[in-house]
């Protein structure tokens, strides 16, 4: 056979040499095909072509030698035994496989196919040596060599594991020989340079991340955990999976890699508890058997109470747990890739049995393991072991050392088993014309490996794009629940399945059996949601799925959970008073129908109707002294004015119009003024009145009613131009206020132009101000009916109104506001009739007996 590299294969060789020295004896005898092992690894059926097989029964071989001699072989023992019988399930497939395609008329016609089942033990050492038996043709012989007069095998499937297909790709890939390994997927073995004649079988796993956050999704799993194997597989895994996590904001607790540097530094335990200590209660777990072995061994001595795992099928977890330790993995989470149902498997089983393939050495051993028997063709049998039943089955073989179904592993054996018939169907159709030339020409073997990647591994048809079949598949998962029984009895059951690239995610939460410290679906959150009403505050130095929840600030809310932030509501709604919801504001306005509003109006109007009663009084009484002696026209003039003013109040009351909100301001400040100058006129005629009693006075002529009427009509006619002034620049107008009150919509006037607003009231402050003073200087002149005290009253009354009018004026909004104003009218008017009318009013009505001229004179006389 030809040789890529004679310097690298001698190496290679030497140490081959070595292993295969150090595990075996010969016997040297005349020929090198005769040499002979003292045990056979090997089961073979012959077929014009043969599939090497190597294939893992013991799951963890101890190797025991004699270290100071070497006198004896070495002796392999299974540390665990029962855990090489499930994959017996592997030695089966390939013979099932093999019987299908030969009694498959379309599939390489008047072509048998045969096998040769090797065992490895799980062991690189012995997987490299089982290379070389393979090679030699019928055992372990001089390298190089080949006993076989004619090769008929052309390929392998195995390893189980990347570090056996590794192992053995060291001297396969010498001779070019197509390699099918059917363990995980490993980015190692696709490197197309360092291992150019490896195929793998399984599935890339490439989408399993993305399954892995819909589920997470699902059950809102915000804070997990994450334990990977330390390899680039696990490295990747990783990476995709903190990428996606950030995007749908998921959180990583922590990440462990599981290397060989905790079992050198005997780190179990701290390893244990940084997986236990974080507060995250679900766990993801990334990795193969081999690769995460060590995690298995630490189980073996801590449990993980309080967490539940979630793991993909290419762990196992059985591997090295007892009896025991299998109960503290129910109710796991298992991803395992879809697999479609193989038909005839069952069938199969029935025809397989130690009398029918007598010379089927694992079988044998399989079945003397399972039954805890004796086959009766051994001699000398051991009393103290009872003889195997012929009736035996595999029906009665416990699902706990066997399972009827195939499963992962399996299954990749049986489809790269079809893989290899279809393209050495498509090989023998181009490259050779007959099958006798196929073996002739070794060149073909690797060859070979151009039409595995180029034929579907599902329907067997060439593809015109060449590539890894499986990793070009769309991938769908099943979601299985472990559980695990009395009796030694686990299973899992299939409660959903996710199609990552399609983001569908099917599952049964009532089939699910969670571990038991959950009694219900568990959480793994870092803070607890934040409710309605609050939003996520995030803490400096903590990943965003740790955070505190703050109360939305005023006039916003938060309608979901775990809301990044607070929305305003709109303009006409306002938060709800646990500020979850936006509820619509009450338009709202000081009307008639509510209580203040009928207080206010009622008062106004009882006002205006007693200030016509005194108008009424003073008309009827027109002539008597009392109301002769302050300018009868005067008080006329102000009685009017007194009685707009209190109507005027109810321009303020109701739903605001345009037409209102430019009237009442307006309307009020006109008869305010003319109320203010007639009291200045009347002010002013006492002081003149004193001033010009000595006969010939000019001031006389000033005492004529023209003038007062003159006065009341200049300082009205100023207040209108202000006024005109106002509504000339910026008028009042009619708006819909939704701030000053949360929960209502107050329909109101804006005063417009706030400047002109005060330069009107500040003219009838200043008018107030003019006719408190000269009544102030005015009040005790002597006269009988000098009203002067009266009028200071009156204005002060009136000047205390509206100088506390003012700040309550700017602290107040909405209807306070519009009440505010309408009760300084009030009140002020009031305080002006009360205080100028009340005392003539009694005097007119119950003493009428001092307003005559008689009383007036007695008392001016000295």
């Amino acid at each position: 056979m030809g040789l890529r590299k004679p310097g690298l294969f001698f190496s290679r060789l030497f140490v081959i040499l070595i292993f295969q020295f150090s595990f075996s004896k010969y016997q040297m005898r005349e020929h090198l095909c005769h040499l002979r092992r003292d045990f056979s690894l090997t089961y073979t059926k012959e077929g014009d072509i043969v599939i090497g097989a190597f294939l893992s029964l013991f799951m963890n071989p101890e190797l025991q030698t004699d270290k100071k001699s070497f006198k004896y072989p070495p002796m392999w023992i299974p540390v665990e035994i029962e855990y090489m019988l499930k994959h017996y399930q592997h030695f089966l497939t390939v013979q099932f496989a093999v019987d299908e395609i030969n009694k498959d008329p379309h599939l390489l016609p008047n072509i048998s196919l045969g096998y040769q089942l090797l065992n490895n033990f799980h062991e690189s050492r012995l997987a490299v040596e089982n290379s070389l038996m393979w090679l030699s043709g019928k055992g372990p012989t001089i390298p190089n060599y080949s006993c076989d007069g004619q090769r008929k095998s052309m390929v392998v499937i195995g390893g189980m594991s990347s570090t056996l297909s590794m192992a053995m790709a060291t001297l396969l890939g010498l001779y070019k020989v197509p390699q099918l390994s059917y363990g995980s997927f490993d980015l190692l073995l696709s490197d197309e340079v360092q291992y150019p004649y490896i195929y793998q079988l399984g599935s890339r796993e490439s989408t399993l991340h993305l399954a892995a956050i819909q589920l997470m999704l699902h059950f809102h799993w915000t804070w997990v955990g994450l334990v990977i194997s330390d390899d680039l597989t696990g490295e990747q895994f990783s990476k995709h999976l903190k990428e996606e996590m950030a995007w749908n904001g998921l959180c990583l607790a922590f990440t462990e890699r599981v290397s060989d540097k905790i079992k050198l530094e005997g780190d179990y335990m701290k390893f244990f508890y940084r997986i236990l200590g974080p507060s995250s209660n679900v766990i993801f777990i990334y990795g193969s058997t081999d690769s995460l072995k060590i995690f298995s061994e630490t189980l073996v001595y801590f449990a993980l109470y309080g967490k539940l795992l979630v793991i993909s099928a290419s762990w196992d977890y059985s591997a090295y747990s007892s009896d025991e330790m299998m109960s503290n993995f129910h109710g796991t989470i298992i991803f395992s890739q879809f697999k479609r149902e193989t038909p005839g498997f069952t069938d199969f089983l029935k025809s397989v049995h130690p009398q029918a393939n007598p010379e089927d050495i694992f079988l044998k051993s399989f079945w003397e393991i399972v039954f805890n028997c004796i086959l009766p063709e051994i001699k000398n049998l051991n009393k103290t072991h009872r003889q195997c039943e012929e009736s035996l089955t595999f029906a009665d073989v416990h699902p706990i050392y066997f399972d009827k179904t195939i499963m992962e592993l399996s299954s990749n054996i049986y489809s790269g088993v079809y893989l290899l018939a279809h393209a050495l169907h498509q090989m023998l159709q181009t490259e050779a014309k007959d099958l006798s030339e196929l073996p002739a020409h070794p060149l073909l073997s690797w060859k070979l490996l151009h039409f595995l990647k180029c034929v579907n591994p599902v329907s067997g048809i060439k593809d015109d794009l060449c590539g890894d079949g499986p990793s070009m598949t769309a991938e769908t998962y099943d979601i299985l629940n472990f559980r695990s029984f009395r009796d030694k009895i686990w299973i899992e059951v299939k409660v959903g399945e996710v199609i990552p690239q399609e983001k569908v995610l099917r599952i049964n939460e009532e089939d699910i059996d969670w571990p038991e410290d959950f009694p219900q679906i568990p959480t793994s959150i870092c803070s607890v949601a934040c409710d309605p009403g609050f939003r996520k505050q995030s803490l400096e130095g903590q990943p965003i799925c740790c955070f505190d929840c703050t109360l939305c600030p005023d006039g916003k809310i938060s309608n979901k959970t775990d809301a990044e932030q607070c929305m305003q509501c709109p303009e006409d709604h306002y938060p709800s008073k646990e500020k979850d919801r936006c509820l619509p504001k009450t338009v709202t306005y000081l009307a008639y129908e509510e209580t203040l509003g009928m207080i206010l109006a009622s008062l106004a109007f009882c006002l205006s109707i007693l200030t016509t009663f005194v108008l009424g009084v003073f008309v009827m009484h027109r002539d008597t002294p009392i109301v002769k002696a302050n300018n009868r026209s005067l008080s006329y003039v102000l009685l009017i004015s007194l009685t707009l003013c209190f109507l005027s109040s109810l321009l303020f009351l109701g739903r605001p119009t345009p037409v209102t909100c430019i009237l009442r301001q307006t309307t009020f400040a006109i008869v305010f003024t003319v109320a203010i100058a007639s009291i200045l006129a009347k002010t002013i005629t006492v002081v003149l009145a004193f001033r010009a009693t000595k006969p010939g006075s000019q001031l006389r002529r000033w005492l004529r009613p023209a003038v007062s009427h003159a006065l009341i009509f200049i300082c009205t006619l100023i207040q209108m131009c202000l006024c005109s002034i106002w509504l000339g620049t910026d008028p009042p107008f009619f708006e819909m206020d939704t701030h000053s009150e949360a929960s209502f919509i107050v329909i109101q006037c804006n005063e417009g132009s706030l400047v002109t607003f005060y330069c009107v009231l500040g003219y009838m402050g200043f008018l107030a101000l003019v006719s408190f003073t000269l009544a102030f200087l005015a009040r005790n002149l002597p006269d009988t009916f000098n009203e002067a005290k009266y009028l200071t009253f009156s204005m002060m009354v009136f000047c205390s109104v509206w100088i506390a009018f003012l700040p309550a004026y700017q602290s107040t909004k909405g209807k306070a506001m519009v009440a505010m104003e309408i009760f300084s009218i009030v009140v002020s008017s009031a305080g002006i009739l009360i205080c100028i009318f009340a005392p003539k009013c009694y005097v007119i009505l119950l003493r009428a007996d001092r307003n005559t001229l008689q009383i007036l004179k007695n008392k001016a006389s000295p």
